[in-house]
């Protein structure tokens, strides 16, 4: 592994920064001869629109190489069915970076029920069919079309989650590393701005890409394993490979190979178990895996970035608009963050279902105070329509603003998967005093009449504070809050790793009790999923009549959506919970798999559409639960069914057809 840690801002710059600041960095040769330049050193491919924004991957990466030094080009949702679009700048110097963008090609693409989406709120106009399916590997193959010899590094979401063998929801099978199949020289993954930084000072300098394997949160191949290291197989009888060249601290993890986990559900979780127990910068060690007759080598995740690196990152020069070549177009993202404002990254949950910790982390990185509020008086005096209202003021999550371990020893030694799972560690830090001083402070700046927060707030730290629940209910909430208690039954619960409903009572408690202090009507929202791995109808027939209890009708639901490395996708594939050590002989947990049960779990969420009523009708008889069908308050759902538009029309074709058929009768 790397032997030094070099700050990301504390590098000597490339040659070529005398070339200066771009105003956007250049999507077309013509742009590139108005800054002066003959050729890009990193060209970077995304299945996004451009964005000069902080929240636009390549624009953050692109701003971070070009404040290095380099020259970068975007090439953004070009036409894959030719190379012609992959060579529009030329050569690189250095490296082609691909991604698929902001989000997972298919996830972007598709639907819960695999159905292709109409929108892509990445793309001028919403418009839907501008990126491929598995973008990453088609557009590594017209990069390989375009220049053949030229290193081809590939990251984002798409890639960091698709880095080991992994189960595929839309292909319903276990697809090799994302690695293999798009011929890539390197594969990063997290958030990998210090691995690219140190990679491309290193390109530049003449060393070539194959001598490069010691970049922590990197994947490679290699042909050979390297003799001076001790490779552990934990699902074998101990080590794999002793040598008496082995170096002292250079201990190695094999995961069963993809010829096993693609065939045996049990290895497969064992290795979905092995790769979550291996994610902590402090004590992770590398991780192999066979894939044919190569070895997967992934270095540990990456060291998180310092505060004074976020700052660097998030100050650096960005537009804070769309490139000029979509002028006139809206792109729905960028309406949904331009004046919002990104304070840390990271999350310690361990949500079984949230692929945040797989790729950001568990460890916090925040921003300073002082960064935030530079980025916020940015937005007041430069983003066009600014109003005054900061949209929203977080991360992934709301209020995990520097919070940490107390102990730096006990953080880097720790395997747990979740610092408030099943309870809050004793070891966390849980104040919000830093948040609240930035919350006091950002609303007090001028031109700023009002900061919301809209959702991300983990209620079962923020009861832990109700000074912070005061601040944030009474001048932070625009009349409706969005929390995620995601289900009401503890069975679910402790699959998903979320905190029962205690803590959401208490949250709810302190919600409406400092509301009512401020004179303000303000309304919690809370998000549920449906057919989650380890649910019953049973448990949502139960959190169907909770919601009735409390008077909730839900009008966006979610239907659990199998992503790539969550340890919830190794429930739904395998059956098994990777939560526990896996045996042969593990009883298989229930998971709703088939579309008709689906269909039922998303139902039972809105039980109160008349469109429903038929199918949970049919469901409740069939549970035995027919007590709970008819118009009384004690009722689900009622025994009559509305004329709806739809049954409407559905009645009329029916008695055209009827009244045709009669004709036709009397004809002959």
């Amino acid at each position: 592994m790397q032997s030094s840690l070099t700050p990301i801002h504390t590098y000597k710059p490339f040659w070529a920064k005398r070339f200066g600041v771009a105003p956007f960095l250049p999507m077309s040769r013509a742009e590139m001869e108005d800054l002066g330049w003959d050729s890009c050193d990193v060209i970077l491919v995304t299945g996004d629109a451009y964005v000069d924004h902080p929240s636009f991957g390549m624009a953050l990466v692109g701003r971070l190489l070009e404040a290095q030094g380099f020259r970068v080009g975007i090439i953004a949702q070009p036409d894959w069915h030719t190379a012609e679009a992959f060579a529009a700048l030329g050569r690189p110097n250095l490296y082609f970076g691909v991604t698929a963008g902001n989000m997972d090609s298919m996830v972007n693409r598709y639907t819960a029920d695999r159905k292709i989406r109409s929108e892509d709120a990445y793309t001028p106009g919403g418009a839907a069919g501008k990126r491929p399916d598995r973008a990453v590997l088609v557009y590594s193959a017209r990069c390989r079309e375009a220049f053949p010899e030229v290193p081809l590094v590939i990251g984002g979401i798409e890639a960091s989650l698709r880095r080991i063998a992994h189960y595929d929801y839309w292909s319903d099978k276990v697809r090799r590393s994302f690695l293999v199949d798009a011929k890539a020289d390197l594969l990063m993954f997290g958030n990998a701005e210090r691995a690219i930084v140190e990679l491309t000072h290193r390109l530049a300098r003449g060393a070539s890409i194959a001598e490069i394997t010691d970049l922590r949160g990197t994947a490679l191949m290699r042909k050979e394993l390297p003799h001076d290291w001790r490779i552990l197989d934990p699902s074998g009888t101990g080590a794999e490979r002793e040598s008496a060249d082995v170096q002292p601290g250079r201990t190695a993890v094999r995961l069963p190979a993809y010829a096993e986990v693609s065939q045996n559900p049990v290895a497969y979780a064992r290795a979905s178990r092995i790769l979550h127990q291996e994610t902590n910068p402090g004590n992770a060690r590398p991780l192999v895996q066979r894939h044919g007759d190569r070895e997967l080598w992934l270095n540990p995740p990456p060291i998180p970035l310092s505060t004074a690196e976020m700052d660097y990152v998030y100050d650096l020069p960005y537009a804070r608009a769309p490139h000029p070549v979509y002028r006139g177009q809206r792109i729905p993202a960028w309406e949904m963050i331009r004046h919002s404002v990104n304070i840390m990254r990271g999350c310690f949950g361990g949500c079984t279902f949230c692929s945040i910790t797989e790729h950001e982390g568990r460890i916090i990185q925040s921003r300073s105070k002082e960064s935030v509020l530079r980025e916020i008086e940015e937005i007041r005096d430069k983003v066009e329509g600014f109003t005054g209202v900061i949209s929203d003021l977080g991360g992934p999550t709301a209020n995990m603003y520097r919070i940490a371990c107390k102990s730096r020893e006990i953080e880097a030694s720790c395997r747990r998967p979740s610092c408030v799972y099943p309870t809050i560690c004793s070891n966390l830090n849980t104040d919000h005093s830093a948040l609240i001083e930035l919350y006091r402070e950002a609303r007090a700046l001028p031109g700023v009449k009002k900061v919301l927060i809209g959702s991300g707030v983990r209620y079962d730290l923020a009861v832990r504070s109700p000074a912070y629940v005061k601040e944030l209910v009474q001048h932070h909430v625009g009349g409706y809050l969005k929390i995620a208690p995601e289900h009401s039954e503890e069975n679910v619960l402790k699959r998903m790793m979320k905190p029962g409903m205690e803590s959401y009572e208490r949250f709810r408690e302190l919600f409406e009790k400092y509301s009512k202090e401020a004179g303000k009507e303000q309304y919690l929202i809370p998000y549920f999923i449906a057919a989650h791995p380890g649910t019953t109808d049973e448990d949502m027939l139960n959190l169907a009549l909770w919601l009735k209890r409390h008077n909730f009708r839900l009008d966006q639901v979610q239907t659990f959506t199998p992503t790539p490395m969550a340890t919830a996708t190794a429930m739904y594939h395998t059956r098994l919970d990777p939560l526990h050590r896996i045996s042969g002989a593990d009883p298989a947990m229930p998971v709703p798999r088939s579309g008709t049960q689906r269909r039922l779990h998303k139902a039972f969420l809105r039980y109160h559409d008349p469109e429903n009523w038929p199918l949970l009708r049919k469901a409740l008889q069939r549970m035995g639960r027919a007590d709970l069908i008819g118009s009384g308050k004690r009722h689900l759902v009622p025994a009559w069914q509305p004329a709806t538009e739809k049954t409407r029309v559905a009645g009329v074709n029916k008695v055209q057809r009827s009244s045709t058929n009669k004709a036709r009768r009397l004809n002959k």
